[in-house]
């Protein structure tokens, strides 16, 4: 492919990497955060824009990282002829609005799990205690982005769900409006995507298992994300029974990028749990260490409605967060006492399977910024989990920051897991 010109359009800079990786395939790249709190991020890795709306006319295409809102700039550029790789304000709602995604999912033919939508904390503290059992608690809107407030009930009663409603109705009922209590299900959970030209799905598909909790042993807080193990595959059963079946409605929509759906199986089922309908983080950076393809040309071919076929590595790919303090709470007083600025070594120079995040260049050297505590993704690849684990911890052996910290089990479930999905034959094609 020859050079092109990309803008990266974000709110929180997620895309940096993405950005990054696009620059360094010798195509030219402006970056624009929107963000304030984030605006130094990539600083020395990418140009950055001022101001993206001026620099769309630059661009050969522009790509979009979010939804909040970023799927209606989308499509109105789209519409205007340019390509991007985005969404539209109907993808942004499936992932939004967890009631409406899930409603779509069953006007599509796919079977949801019981659920129930609240506005009010009082409503669903009357509903628990009308419908006791284990529920999960998930905050919508702009909310679901605070992790931490997601609850898996233990309880059979549902007690220990009622204590935290409770509590979330003193503390948090001006920054949740709205909620939704799933019944819980036990099982495997497990991600499938693909994605989208604005016509089709592209192949191959895209399976992944995320590890949310912040300890080793799935225990402590719910991050966003500690790491996650993913591999490459033809389209299987879970895929098929899900997301295969919001084609047509994507492709009226025209979306154009990448889309998957968590879910949670067992032997008696598929049950899947909210859209991510844009680009994973993670998972686009252990994508893209999985891609023979360049991916700015992919993104470009993407864009451009093209039905490309992207070449990808056999075997298994992880990747694992290098985070500092506080993470994964927002605290800005103790991110600059802890972690602002700390400067990043490495004990030789190899960044293979380095992933920036949240840095900067300084002289050369990088250093920590933003607020989120989240530093660097480092990324293995290898024909069996086993190799791709060494790899990705080894490669973590060479990276020194103050104070920084990282699961050292990532990929350990899957061994479990996998063979429970292949008993039950839901990676198989169907």
């Amino acid at each position: 492919m020859d050079k092109k010109k990309f803008l990266f359009v974000s709110i929180d800079a997620n895309i940096a990497d993405i950005a990054w990786q696009t620059a360094k395939e010798g195509n030219d790249v402006k970056f624009y955060i929107e963000n304030k709190s984030y605006k130094e991020v990539a600083d020395g890795f990418v140009s950055k824009s001022n101001n993206w709306k001026k620099d769309a006319s630059w661009a050969d295409v522009i790509v979009f990282d979010d939804v909040l809102g970023m799927g209606s700039k989308a499509k109105k550029l789209r519409d205007s002829g340019k390509l991007v790789v985005g969404g539209s304000p109907y993808t942004d709602k499936l992932e939004d609005d967890r009631a409406f995604g899930q409603q779509e999912l069953k006007n599509a033919g796919v079977s949801i799990m019981p659920q129930a939508d609240f506005k009010s904390f009082d409503e669903a503290i009357s509903y628990v205690q009308k419908n006791p059992g284990q529920y999960v608690i998930k905050p919508s809107g702009s909310a679901q982005n605070l992790k931490q407030l997601l609850f898996v009930g233990e309880d059979e009663d549902g007690a220990d769900v009622l204590k935290i409603l409770e509590a979330y109705k003193k503390v948090y009922s001006t920054k949740i409006k709205e909620f939704q209590l799933q019944k819980r299900i036990k099982g495997v959970e497990v991600a499938v995507g693909a994605f989208f030209n604005g016509k089709e799905f592209v192949y191959p598909i895209n399976v992944n298992f995320e590890h949310k909790k912040l300890f080793p042993g799935e225990l402590g807080v719910s991050t966003g994300e500690m790491g996650t193990t993913m591999f490459w595959s033809d389209a299987n059963k879970i895929f098929n029974s899900t997301v295969k079946k919001m084609e047509a409605k994507l492709a009226t929509e025209n979306y154009v990028g990448y889309i998957d759906i968590n879910c949670i199986v067992n032997n008696n089922g598929i049950y899947p749990l909210e859209f991510t309908a844009r680009f994973g983080y993670p998972t686009i950076s252990i994508q893209q260490e999985g891609l023979l393809t360049p991916i700015g040309e992919f993104l470009f071919e993407l864009a451009s409605g093209n039905p490309c076929k992207p070449k990808v590595k056999s075997g298994f790919q992880i990747g694992v967060y290098i985070v500092v303090p506080p993470f994964p709470y927002n605290d800005r007083k103790a991110f600059e006492a802890y972690s602002k600025d700390a400067v990043i070594t490495f004990k030789k120079p190899e960044f293979e399977g380095i992933h920036i995040v949240d840095v900067r260049l300084v002289d050369k050297e990088w250093v920590v910024t933003g607020d989120s505590g989240i530093v660097l993704l480092v990324a293995g690849a290898g024909q069996t989990m086993k190799q791709a684990q060494n790899q990705v911890y080894n490669r973590i052996k060479n990276i020194r920051i103050p104070n920084m910290y990282y699961r050292t089990d990532i990929g350990d479930r899957w061994f479990e897991d996998t063979d429970k999905l292949h008993n039950w034959g839901y990676l198989r094609e169907t």
